[in-house]
């Protein structure tokens, strides 16, 4: 009998034990937050969508002794607000899965936590979450895939590259969503997916190295990716469309980290029968003017749009580096009123997301969109990647800065999309001044 005793694994042996300790711990006083009854349905609903096995989070929060062993991180992380990352304040603009806590959840953690994070029955829990692997929207109708893998050295300067590939497409498909998978996440810092029905970028080669516009004027686009986002599903009426014999060239912006990595990225789409019965066209607001003074904590970049037709909108996308700490988007109706569209007090290079509305918002026509990104390029700054702080102007390194606020809009009417469509293309030329074309080799 000893001999067996010996034998058994010692996993079982400590799970045997962990187990007694908590059944022989005495229960909390009442009314103390336990982990089975308050603490986990908190966390399976806000934090696990990334805390699970395989996600991009450091440590899963699933079980309870996974997560005890954390409680005071998790209350201090929570109280700050720095947890669970959601970017926009509450009121200005309601998006789309926000994973914002409410105050009354954070005083739960942190009680919690204090009480030395009891169990409570864990016979009581509520049923743990279910993630798939893999794919989280299930297997894709197709995947992309770069070509050949990607060397990317241990430092230098961020590379942008393109990736042609063609994808044989014998009829034009509707994409009802899609998810990147980026094989190397750690060096990729953003990912945007162009249509070429005119085979131009072949001439560039499989690979070739791009900033900016992939050296050509895209046929269409698919969206991107950057930290942070979730897979993507687009609403009824607005997929996208792939045409017919159409190739994809995919931008990824590549930064070093110190370490040499190897990236063969993929892109998962998934595709509907239904075509869409709207378009969505891009307002882009921002500026190519940034020239940011050492030690300048309140340095302010502005733009504005002037829509000429009544239109709605759908989502919208921010996007700066390191240094840029706020983020404003409004809109001034024609009656002089402001619309909110999106406020980020304390902006999160590493967590960049595409904000999709709850409930689309209209705007008339002669309605004025409007953005305002603040710098703080000073030594108090943290997140300032420059110490001491320097000079730093507008360019493609993380290293320097970057302010764009992208709103996704629908016309009210479909048969305003020409006229929509002309003044965003005058915008857009003004902002490249008028060069686009990158001459083959």
């Amino acid at each position: 009998m000893t001999i067996a005793m010996s034998r058994l694994p010692v996993w079982p042996a400590l799970a045997l034990a962990f187990v007694s300790a908590v059944k022989s711990t005495p229960p909390p006083p009442a009314g103390t937050p336990t982990f089975a009854r308050d603490v986990a349905p908190i966390l399976y609903r806000h934090c696990a969508v990334c805390h699970h096995p395989g996600e991009v989070a450091p440590f899963p929060l699933i079980t309870y002794p996974e997560t005890a062993k954390r409680a005071k991180l998790i209350a201090t992380v929570t109280a700050s607000r720095y947890m669970p990352p959601w970017a926009p304040e509450p009121g200005y603009g309601h998006f789309q899965g926000e994973r914002r806590l409410r105050d009354a959840d954070i005083a739960t953690l942190r009680r919690w936590a204090e009480a030395g994070a009891p169990a409570g029955d864990l016979k009581q829990l509520p049923p743990a979450p279910h993630f798939p692997e893999g794919w989280q929207l299930g297997t894709p109708d197709m995947t992309i895939r770069m070509p050949k893998p990607f060397a990317i050295a241990a430092d230098g300067p961020d590379q942008y590259m393109c990736f042609d590939i063609p994808l044989h497409l014998t009829a034009d498909k509707y994409v009802r969503g899609m998810e990147f998978r980026p094989e190397a996440r750690s060096v990729v810092h953003h990912a945007l997916f162009l249509l070429d029905s005119g085979h131009i970028g072949r001439q560039f080669g499989e690979r070739y190295s791009c900033f900016g516009t992939p050296g050509f004027l895209p046929s269409g686009a698919l969206g991107g990716w950057t930290p942070g986002t979730q897979p993507a599903r687009m609403p009824d009426g607005l997929q996208l469309v792939m045409r017919k014999d159409s190739d994809l060239v995919m931008q990824i912006h590549y930064h070093p980290t110190g370490k040499p990595e190897t990236d063969q990225s993929t892109l998962g789409l998934y595709f509907t029968d239904k075509p869409p019965t709207k378009w969505v066209a891009d307002i882009a607001l921002g500026s190519h003017q940034i020239d940011i003074p050492a030690g300048e904590r309140a340095y302010k970049v502005r733009d504005h749009f002037t829509t000429p037709v009544d239109i709605e909108a759908v989502g919208i996308i921010p996007h700066a580096h390191y240094i840029c700490k706020e983020m404003k988007g409004w809109a001034i109706l024609p009656d002089g009123r402001k619309q909110w569209l999106i406020w980020i007090r304390d902006w999160n290079f590493d967590w960049q997301e595409q904000y999709r509305y709850v409930t689309p918002v209209k705007l008339p026509a002669d309605t004025d969109l409007q953005m305002e990104f603040t710098y703080d390029n000073s030594d108090a700054n943290p997140s300032n990647p420059n110490h001491p702080a320097k000079r730093v102007v507008w360019g493609p390194d993380t290293t320097d800065e970057m302010a764009g606020l992208h709103v996704q809009v629908v016309p009210v009417d479909m048969d305003d999309w020409h006229e929509l469509g002309q003044a965003l293309w005058g915008k857009f030329m003004r902002s490249v001044g008028g060069g686009f074309y990158r001459k083959p080799n």
